[in-house]
């Protein structure tokens, strides 16, 4: 019983905090994107700043209690990577963190004019994105930071799985089309073509390591034959 009660109360203080950075960050990375813009009439800052900290802060809260060694994988460990797998990270992020910058910047200048329609639908993709994530780290929880091969490491191919051999990276690509949309640039679009290119590689790559590596994989490359979108690629 008194283990039980510690248990509880950590989840309770586990739980505030949760509430603590979904809040805080939220007003950062609004308080961040209105100084780049300048405004406080940025709308698309307002509604873009919940919709991507609060599922992001959200679902590390599930896996903290529901998959902890999910978690430990997907934590970045920079000296496990390979030179390759460094130099993709250091690029993509780089990218990425212009999708933020860059969109704000835009509306300063009023290069871009989206619909409102535009920029809802640019939130709708993130949303998307965070719920095919939640749903294949789930299916699988060997998903993690880098490719590799993990101990007790096994095929899995249900889920998203038995349709995409990729839904992670299918995820990321919605993630990445939302942002710029979200913030309200048609000339942020042109970033993610940045990325493009750095996600075939890692693509190809991860097929081919594990295809060496892990038992079933090239029988699994047979049986799914598309990568991010059905029916295309």
């Amino acid at each position: 019983m008194k283990s039980s009660g510690m248990e509880n109360k950590a989840h309770a203080r586990t739980l505030v905090i949760t509430i603590l950075q979904c809040l805080i960050g939220t007003v950062a990375v609004w308080a961040l994107l209105s100084l780049i813009a300048w405004s406080l009439g940025y709308w698309q800052a307002w509604a873009f700043a919940p919709v991507f900290v609060i599922p992001m802060i959200l679902s590390g809260y599930y896996y903290a209690l529901k998959e902890p060694e999910l978690l430990e994988r997907r934590k970045v460990k920079w000296k496990s990577f390979t030179t390759r797998q460094k130099k993709y990270m250091a690029y993509t992020y780089t990218v990425e963190l212009c999708l933020f910058v860059f969109p704000a910047v835009d509306h300063r200048f009023g290069w871009s004019h989206l619909p409102e329609a535009v920029s809802i639908c640019g939130l709708v993709l993130i949303l998307a994105a965070n719920v095919i994530w939640i749903v294949s780290k789930r299916e699988n929880p060997f998903a993690g930071a880098g490719i590799t091969v993990y101990e007790g490491h096994r095929l899995i191919k249900t889920g998203p799985y038995a349709v995409l051999r990729h839904p992670n990276y299918a995820a990321d690509t919605l993630w990445v089309l939302g942002i710029p949309l979200a913030l309200g640039s048609w000339w942020g679009l042109l970033l993610v073509l940045l990325l493009v290119p750095a996600q075939v590689t890692m693509i190809f790559d991860e097929e081919r390591f594990l295809a060496k590596n892990l038992p079933g994989y090239t029988d699994y490359l047979k049986e799914v034959r598309f990568r991010l979108i059905p029916r295309i690629w």
